[in-house]
């Protein structure tokens, strides 16, 4: 590993998932450092988004143990939300809200005072403030993702974990996406970035695990990624 990564941010281990009989994740394990991103690959029924549920609290694992910036996943939730960016595969925002309003409402909910100025540069960042007072249900799919990556920017995030966070996004909008992972680690922080393919991430992605029957290969393909280390520059 790069001599830049430091302590650990995201440990995960041995997390079991099942739903009724049938069992999602069978004992998954990663660790995830500071100033460092991650890709989680796998096939459809993997498991790469319920462990991504059940690292940002949302669902509860059937056995085994997560800390994220020092906080137990079951212990401390509150805290871990506290310091997570979490991005489902849908974007998850009030359709009959407009684009302002989703992010104020994103803000009263992340407890943050006198955010007008940070909820327009975000809408700034994305692009969209020519339509920051229209409805969501109106916007594209590409416009609900930059949206929602507006989201993510507000909370300044120590985690980012993001599933699959290049759908129905454009160039511009996969540039922002990187913009924002990049940000998040030089700043300290680190990223699960769960990918349906490598392409978009390039040049951002450290290091890649595969999901498989439920269970994480951490051996990771650092060979065949394009490290960080070369493009940001190191102390």
């Amino acid at each position: 590993m790069a001599s830049w990564k430091s302590h650990t941010l995201l440990d995960a281990r041995d997390i079991a998932r099942r739903f009724g009989a049938r069992w999602v994740l069978r004992g998954a394990s990663i660790t995830v450092a500071s100033g460092e991103v991650v890709g989680l690959l796998g096939a459809n029924g993997s498991g790469k988004s319920t462990f991504l549920r059940v690292l940002a609290t949302l669902l509860r694992p059937n056995a085994g143990s997560a800390t994220i910036a020092g906080h137990d996943i079951m212990r401390e939730p509150d805290a871990v939300r506290h310091s997570i960016g979490f991005l489902a595969h849908t974007p998850g925002l009030y359709d009959d809200l407009t684009a302002r309003e989703n992010l104020v409402f994103a803000a009263a909910m992340l407890g943050l005072p006198d955010a007008d100025d940070d909820i327009h540069c975000a809408l700034e960042r994305v692009a969209l403030t020519h339509v920051a007072d229209e409805r969501v249900r109106g916007f594209s799919a590409g416009m609900q993702r930059r949206l929602a990556i507006a989201r993510l920017s507000l909370s300044r995030p120590r985690v980012l974990l993001l599933d699959e966070p290049y759908s129905n996004l454009d160039t511009a909008g996969t540039v922002l996406m990187n913009s924002l992972i990049t940000d998040t680690v030089d700043a300290g922080g680190a990223a699960l970035v769960v990918l349906h393919e490598l392409a978009p991430s390039a040049g951002v992605i450290d290091r890649l695990a595969t999901v498989h029957e439920g269970r994480i290969d951490s051996g990771l393909y650092e060979a065949e990624v394009e490290p960080r280390l070369a493009l940001v520059g190191a102390d």
